[in-house]
């Protein structure tokens, strides 16, 4: 991790701790309401409500573990890092076992709940089965060790993570850890069991040396398990290659909306679609300004972030990530593997006021509900929906999954091919072909796309 990814990380982890106790009281409340044990089945109603809850919980659990598998390389950080980039690593960590264990505390006794749970939802790519798979891991001693590794860290570095948990993006961290801590400590008898099966197994000997390895290597091998029915590949680092970057530079256009793909990721999962995540492209700051956009009231109070050198590349997008509705640098969309460019059908009038309207959402929270009907809470298509809907000619229709009404990429993809509001105007996408597309070849790629990601 970087500073900038572990102020992200920070940031993700104190969403997701008060987001977990919005799931568990909503938990509690459908738990309380209905009776299926006694009758043996769910009403419809009762149904969708279960879904959706289930739907919001993977979303949140799948942005952890994607934090914790991004501390695969940390190993290197200089030594004055360890600490902050530790402290959200473990607060992740310890927020997935509690979440996982309060579901199974909640409903475990009642098999007809379990049974739903173990239901696939095709529309956001989970598998029949989760609930199981993610309890199991739970009483993997494994697990036991390597929790035992990364608390074993902690208490012999209390006072130094004191010192830097008390600065105001990394104080959620340590309070989740405070929180939860003593829920995963190990008796020595369970911790001895799992030492064995560890030797037994081997994996003992790959441990790093230095308290701080070990404890990076339980999170990381934590995170491995928990990701034990998700087909990723650990090694694999997404990126464009630098002649489709050179390309993007000749094609992009402020307004353009970016509709990307990383193969082999955790993001791939509990996202609807082959494309599994969109950014609206703001372009830079000498642009921004030829439109008249850094005068807009809602643009002012955020010219800083758009103008500012702080970021490797003077071009910006507006993206929701799990750390929120953010700007960043287009370097964020463009580490993926194939990228989609679709233009809206506006004027450079309407462009601009599409880009202010999306600013306005800037520095909101990410919405793991993929719930349109607020907008406290974001998802990245509904970055941008709330930009462009309504604007000129263009109306983007909301669709139902799971109960819920909302916009996927594939729906922005529809769009681009089969309405006027907007175009497609460059594809890669090195599973379909080798080189950017344009024209028909584009618009054939995307229709394949789209029929590889009908679950």
């Amino acid at each position: 991790m970087t500073p900038r990814q572990i102020t992200a990380a920070a940031r993700t982890v104190a969403h997701l701790a008060g987001y977990f106790a919005e799931l568990k009281a909503a938990a509690l409340a459908l738990k309380e309401a209905i009776s299926v044990d006694e009758r043996g089945y769910f009403s419809p109603e009762e149904d969708t409500r279960t879904r959706q809850l289930l739907i919001s919980y993977w979303q949140s659990r799948c942005a952890l573990l994607e934090l914790v598998d991004g501390l695969r390389h940390d190993d290197e950080l200089p030594e004055e890092l360890h600490g902050e980039a530790f402290l959200p690593a473990f607060a992740g960590a310890l927020l997935l076992v509690d979440a996982a264990r309060f579901l199974r505390d909640t409903f475990g006794q009642y098999k007809t709940v379990r049974l739903k749970l173990n239901e696939p939802e095709p529309h956001f790519g989970i598998p029949a089965g989760t609930y199981d798979r993610v309890q199991k891991s739970l009483t993997n001693p494994r697990n036991a060790w390597h929790l035992h590794h990364a608390t074993d860290y902690f208490d012999r570095n209390v006072a130094m993570l004191h010192e830097i948990g008390s600065r105001d993006e990394l104080a959620p961290c340590l309070a989740v850890i405070e929180q939860l801590i003593d829920r995963i400590r190990i008796s020595p008898a369970r911790y001895a069991k799992a030492r064995v099966a560890m030797r037994a197994s081997r994996a003992v000997s790959r441990i790093k040396h230095g308290v701080f390895g070990r404890a990076l290597y339980g999170i990381q091998k934590l995170g491995s398990s928990m990701m034990a029915d998700l087909y990723v590949k650990r090694d694999h680092d997404p990126g464009l290659p630098p002649a489709i970057h050179d390309h993007l530079r000749d094609v992009l256009q402020p307004g353009d909306v970016l509709v990307v793909r990383k193969e082999y990721a955790v993001t791939n999962y509990f996202l609807p679609g082959y494309w599994p995540h969109a950014a609206l492209y703001l372009g830079s700051a000498d642009e921004l300004a030829a439109m008249g956009v850094d005068q807009h009231e809602h643009v002012q109070p955020r010219w800083d972030k758009l103008s500012s050198d702080a970021l490797p590349d003077s071009r910006r997008v507006l993206e929701a990530m799990k750390d929120g509705v953010r700007i960043r640098s287009i370097d964020s969309p463009l580490h993926s593997d194939s990228i989609v460019v679709i233009r809206p059908q506006l004027s450079q009038e309407q462009i601009a006021e599409a880009l202010c309207r999306g600013l306005f959402h800037e520095g909101k929270s990410y919405d793991f509900d993929f719930d349109f009907a607020r907008s406290d809470r974001l998802v990245c298509t509904e970055v941008v929906y709330r930009a462009y809907d309504g604007l000129g000619l263009i109306q983007l229709d909301l669709t139902s999954r799971a109960g819920r009404a909302t916009l996927s990429t594939g729906d922005l993809i529809v769009a681009a091919l089969e309405t006027p509001f907007f175009e497609p105007i460059m594809v890669y996408s090195p599973a379909h072909a080798e080189v950017p597309l344009s024209g028909e070849a584009a618009e054939k790629v995307l229709r394949e796309a789209l029929g590889e990601g009908v679950s």
